[in-house]
């Protein structure tokens, strides 16, 4: 296949004292697109300058909304994805992969019983005029029935039900809730109760939301078939599963409804067809049908108008790094593997790219290591992160070396402190 290869600036966030770093040489072979349309990087061009393209052909109601696709996290389409707003049942999610974590670490068993609080019977039970799976009060459930009354009756009362079990609490488990999503990436969205239920400090991000389904997918496959599963009955009790794509046809098969009066219709959706599975993350519209029939077209439009393409291959090389004291003053770098971004068929996507880490790093570097990640930018939105390590392995540089590294770091730190005194 013919190659591009173009030039252009890349910058690391911050060096060891959390300054900009001034900008380093990166090279990047760029493969061309089938027919005649190639991927056009920009030469030593600000990501903050480019022009976001007018690609978005179809117009998407939803006031927050993004759609990715499951292997790679490329980001097809966002909007506001990044604005905080109320989950409602949404944030069941979050509860539920802190249960599947705890039964994966072995702290707790399908077939352990929890007791129904009289608080959990209140809050989320019969009484409490929501969505609930019908535990009676000082009852006791297997955590098996409780997962289920989560996933597919959204039962305010399980959710309570396993917080109590858990964490003794449900705001000890709601800390659980936020600590645990920070583990996983999620950096902006606070979790303040176990249900989704209105609460002024409950806010969540769709891009976060969807960081979370994507997790769970891979990281639960024997949990993950129960957001497919149609209806639970359970003390004589049967009830549907409230996401309405599952009867579309299009290839979903979960995950999790949510409406709240004050977050409006939201919904977390994944559907797979021919091997490539979306995930949908949206909130805010007005009423069940609209959100049932734009999610629709959302997930429709993403199979439909994009492709998969090969960035780099395994173990090509990407670009290169500054090193402090090393026996070279760069080290290249690559991905993991296969480095795939999701593109739109019959258009010129204009795609930025960027080598971000926290550097120079310091030598000596062992082939492998971490030492930074690859974002890719559509426009003005980030499409793709991907871990960069150390192509190959770089040893200690002798004493001149290092001497005229540290010279270098001084001037660059002086100048910039210059600079800011300005």
């Amino acid at each position: 296949m013919p190659q591009i290869r173009a030039r252009f600036g890349a910058q690391s966030d911050t060096d060891r004292a959390g300054k900009p770093m001034p900008s380093l040489r990166l090279w990047i072979a760029v493969a061309v697109l089938a027919g005649s349309t190639a991927w056009s990087l920009a030469a030593n061009q600000s990501v903050q300058g480019v022009k976001k393209d007018k690609d978005d052909a179809y117009h998407i109601s939803a006031p927050y909304v993004i759609l990715i696709e499951a292997q790679t996290g490329s980001v097809l389409y966002e909007k506001n994805a990044d604005e905080l707003v109320p989950p409602s049942s949404l944030a069941k999610l979050m509860t539920a992969e802190v249960v599947f974590n705890e039964i994966k670490e072995g702290n707790i068993k399908l077939d352990d019983e929890f007791v129904v609080s009289a608080n959990a019977w209140r809050k989320g039970g019969a009484p409490s005029g929501g969505s609930t799976m019908f535990a009676a009060i000082h009852s006791r459930v297997k955590v098996d029935d409780l997962i289920h009354g989560v996933i597919i009756q959204s039962g305010n009362d399980a959710c309570i039900v396993l917080a109590e079990g858990i964490a003794g609490n449900e705001n000890d488990f709601a800390r659980l809730m936020t600590g645990r999503a920070r583990e996983l990436g999620l950096t902006k969205s606070i979790f303040s109760n176990s249900t989704g239920l209105p609460d002024p400090y409950l806010r969540v991000t769709m891009r976060d939301l969807a960081k979370l389904a994507r997790h769970i997918i891979a990281t639960y496959p024997e949990f993950y078939p129960l957001y497919n599963e149609r209806e639970f009955t359970w003390n004589k009790i049967r009830q549907q599963n409230r996401n309405p794509l599952l009867a579309m046809n299009i290839g979903a098969d979960g995950m999790k409804t949510g409406y709240t009066k004050e977050a409006g219709y939201g919904l977390v959706a994944s559907a797979k067809q021919n091997g490539l599975r979306l995930i949908l993350a949206t909130n805010g519209f007005r009423d069940a049908k609209e959100r049932a029939d734009e999610s629709r077209k959302i997930l429709e439009w993403g199979f439909k108008g994009f492709e998969s393409k090969v960035l780099f291959a395994e173990g090509q090389t990407v670009g290169e790094v500054r090193l402090f004291g090393g026996a070279q003053r760069y080290v290249p770098v690559m991905g993991e593997g296969v480095i795939r971004l999701m593109v739109q068929k019959n258009t010129n996507d204009r795609i930025n790219a960027r080598i971000v880490y926290r550097g120079p790093v310091r030598a000596p570097v062992e082939k492998g290591q971490s030492v930074g990640v690859l974002k890719v930018f559509r426009g003005d939105s980030v499409a793709l992160e991907v871990p960069l390590v150390a192509a190959e392995s770089v040893s200690t540089g002798s004493m001149p070396r290092r001497a005229i590294d540290a010279v270098g770091e001084l001037v660059v730190g002086l100048f910039r402190a210059g600079i800011e005194r300005l």
